[in-house]
C-alpha cells in the first residue's frame, strides 16, 4: 500500500491511497473500558474529578483556537484528499469496506488505538487517543454510507454517472469524516503542546441511510464515560442546533409472511399465498393512515413477493419506516402496524415473523455546547465562495428545477426550538443525543435546495465547494473540541441541561432488543454487482491532485446547461 506524506505542522500525516477489505477483529469497547485498559497497561489514563479540572482564562483559550484555525489550514490538503477518497468509494450501508480501512489506517498512522468490528458491526470501529491523566472525553462521529443509484461525476451540473446503476455519495457522506480527523489532528498536536489532558474518540456513523448502526453502538456501550458527542453533518450552511428539533425519530421493521405453494393455475386452492398477506398488511395500513397523527410518517417496499407467477409465493417481505416525533408515536405506530400484520396473517392463513433492522430517537440537542459551537461559527464565518462557484451552483439548481439563489452567504441565527416542531425524516443521532450531551454541526459543502437522497447532491461532493466547506466545519469543530476541553464549567453546564431539562421527565427508550442483531447481510449483493466497476475510479491521490484531475474534469466547469439527450432529473 502507498501513502503520501501531507503538510501538518508536528507531524508527518500518512494517507493511504488505496485500501483493501477490512479487518473485522470483532468486539466492541466503550471508551470508559479503553481507559480502564489503558490505564492498567501503565498509560496513565483516568477520568479526573471536576474539582481537579483545570480551567484557562479566556485569552489563552481564544490564542488555542488561533492555533486550531492554523492547524486546520495545514491540513487543507488532507482534508481534501480524505474527501476525495471516501467520495470516490461510494459504499452502501453496512458495505462501508474501503472507507473504513482508509479512515482507520489514516488515524492508526497518527497514533490512535483502533478497535474494528464494534456493536456487531463489520465495518463500525473507534479511534481513541489519549493524552495525559485524566482531562474530558470528547467523540466525534459523522456518516459514512452512500445513496443507492446515486453515481456521479463530480463537477457536472446534469445527470452523469460514473457508473450506470451504482451507488454514490448522493448525500455526501464522504465528507464527515474528513472533516473530524483534520480538526482532531489539530487538537491533538494543541493538547500535546500545552499539556492539556482529554481523550478524543473517532467513530462512524454506518449504515445512517438505513439508521441500522447507532442505536447498536450505545446498547453495547461504545460511548459509556464520555462527557460531550460532536457529531457533524453535510449541509448547505454552516450552523447548529439545540433542544428538540424538527423531524422524527422511527424503527425500521422487516415482516415475513410464510404460506405454501402451489401451481397457480393446476392447484390455486393448495396453496396459501405470503404476497396475499403483504398486499392486505399494506392495504390495512393504508387505510388505517387517515386516522393517525398528520406529523406520522410511514413507508414501505416489498422486498420479496415471490418468484413467478404461476408459482403461488410461499414467502413474501415488506420493509416498513415508522416515524413519529416521540418515542411514544413510534412505540403506537410500531404495535398498529404489528396488529395489521398478525391480522393479514389470519385472513390467508399464513404466518408472519418480523426482525427489526434499525431505529433512530427523535433527537434532542444540548444547549450549552451549541451556544460554544455557535459562538465558533460566527468566528469562522461562511467561505469565501468565488463567482465561478456561485455560477456553477446556480445551474445545477436551474438544472433540477430549483430556485436559482446560489450557495449560502448569511449565516443563520442560533434560534431556541420552535413550539410545534414539524415533521420530517430521522436521524440515528438521536439514540446518542439521549445518551450523552450531543451536538450536531452541519457544514456548507453542498449546494442548497437539491432533492437530497439523489445524484444531484453528489455534484458538488468532491469539488472545491465541497472542500471549502469541510475546512470551514474542521475549524468550527477543533474549536469546540476546545471550549470541552479547556472550560469545566462548560462540561458542567452540558451535564446539568441534559440531565436536569433534557432527560427530566423523558429518558432514553431503547427499541432494540438485547438479541437483535445489526442486518449486516443487507447490500451484499448489490455492492458485488457494482464494486468491480466501481474500483475503477477509485482516487489515486498519489498520481492526481484531486480526484476531479484523475477524472479529467475542468474546473469551473464552462459548459452548464445540459447537452441535448441529457438528463437533469
Amino acid at each position: 500500500m502507498a501513502y503520501e506524506i501531507c503538510g501538518a505542522s508536528q507531524a508527518d500525516i500518512l494517507v493511504p491511497q488505496s485500501a483493501a477489505t477490512a479487518r473485522n477483529l470483532g468486539g466492541s469497547m466503550s471508551v470508559a473500558r479503553f481507559l480502564t485498559a489503558a490505564a492498567m497497561a501503565g498509560l496513565m489514563v483516568s477520568v479526573a474529578p471536576a474539582a481537579l479540572a483545570q480551567s484557562y482564562p479566556a485569552a489563552k483559550i481564544a490564542g488555542l483556537k488561533a492555533q486550531a484555525v492554523s492547524g486546520v489550514d495545514a491540513r487543507a490538503k488532507l482534508a481534501q484528499q480524505m474527501n476525495d477518497q471516501i467520495f470516490s468509494y461510494g459504499e452502501l450501508a453496512f458495505q462501508e469496506v474501503e472507507t473504513s480501512k482508509y479512515i482507520t489506517d489514516v488515524l492508526e498512522k497518527n497514533g490512535f488505538t483502533i478497535q474494528r468490528g464494534v456493536a456487531g458491526l463489520p465495518t463500525g470501529w473507534t479511534a481513541t487517543w489519549t493524552h495525559g491523566k485524566g482531562g474530558p472525553v470528547i467523540v466525534l462521529g459523522s456518516d459514512i454510507d452512500g445513496i443507492p443509484k446515486a453515481s456521479q461525476k463530480p463537477g457536472v451540473p446534469w445527470h452523469d454517472p460514473l457508473v450506470e446503476g451504482a451507488p454514490g455519495h448522493g448525500e455526501g457522506h464522504n465528507s464527515g469524516q474528513a472533516l473530524n480527523v483534520v480538526a482532531a489532528l489539530a487538537v491533538k498536536d494543541i493538547m500535546q503542546k500545552e499539556n492539556i489532558s482529554g481523550t478524543l474518540m473517532l467513530w462512524p456513523g454506518v449504515a445512517e441511510e438505513l439508521l441500522g448502526g447507532k442505536a447498536y453502538m450505545v446498547r453495547d456501550g461504545v460511548f459509556k464515560g464520555a462527557d460531550a458527542a460532536i457529531f457533524t453533518h453535510v449541509g448547505s450552511t454552516l450552523g447548529t442546533t439545540w433542544g428538540a428539533t424538527s423531524g422524527t425519530g422511527l424503527v425500521s421493521v422487516e415482516y415475513t409472511f410464510k404460506g405454501a405453494a402451489a401451481h397457480s393455475a393446476g392447484a390455486p386452492w393448495r396453496g396459501r399465498s405470503a404476497l396475499d398477506a403483504v398486499e392486505l398488511m399494506n392495504m390495512g395500513w393504508n387505510m388505517r393512515r387517515e386516522h393517525l397523527r398528520p406529523e406520522q410518517r410511514s413507508h414501505y417496499v416489498i422486498v420479496d413477493g415471490g418468484d413467478q407467477p404461476n408459482v403461488v409465493p410461499s414467502t413474501a417481505s415488506v420493509w416498513y419506516y415508522f416515524r413519529e416525533q416521540t418515542f411514544e408515536g413510534i412505540s403506537k405506530s410500531y404495535e398498529i402496524g404489528n396488529t395489521i400484520a398478525e391480522a393479514a396473517a389470519k385472513m390467508t392463513d399464513t404466518s408472519v415473523e418480523r426482525r427489526v433492522l434499525g431505529t433512530a430517537a427523535p433527537r434532542h440537542f444540548n444547549r450549552p455546547l451549541a451556544e460554544a459551537a455557535k459562538a465558533n461559527i460566527d468566528k469562522v464565518g461562511l467561505p469565501k465562495w468565488t463567482p465561478e462557484e456561485q455560477t456553477f451552483a446556480k445551474a445545477v439548481q436551474k438544472n433540477l428545477g430549483s430556485k436559482e439563489k446560489g450557495l449560502a452567504v448569511e449565516l443563520d441565527k442560533l434560534s431556541p426550538p420552535v413550539e410545534k416542531p414539524e415533521s420530517g425524516g430521522s436521524d440515528d443521532i438521536g439514540d446518542i443525543s439521549w445518551t450523552l450531551p450531543t451536538i450536531t454541526i452541519v457544514y456548507p459543502s453542498n449546494i442548497p435546495d437539491l432533492p437530497g437522497h439523489h445524484w444531484s447532491n453528489a455534484i458538488s461532493m468532491a469539488t472545491p465547494i465541497a472542500h471549502k466547506g469541510v475546512v470551514a466545519g474542521s475549524k468550527v469543530v477543533a474549536m469546540t473540541m476546545l471550549d470541552v476541553l479547556t472550560r469545566p464549567e462548560l462540561r458542567t453546564q452540558a451535564k446539568d441541561y441534559f440531565t436536569k431539562v433534557q432527560t427530566k421527565d423523558q429518558k432514553y427508550v431503547p427499541m432494540i432488543a438485547a438479541n437483535d442483531k445489526p442486518p449486516i447481510e443487507i447490500n451484499t449483493d448489490i455492492m458485488a454487482k457494482y464494486r468491480p466497476e466501481m474500483s475503477k475510479y477509485y482516487y489515486d491521490a498519489e498520481r492526481y491532485p484531486t480526484y476531479l484531475d484523475q477524472l479529467g474534469i475542468k474546473w469551473p466547469p464552462t459548459e452548464l446547461t445540459p447537452p441535448k439527450g441529457g438528463r437533469a432529473d
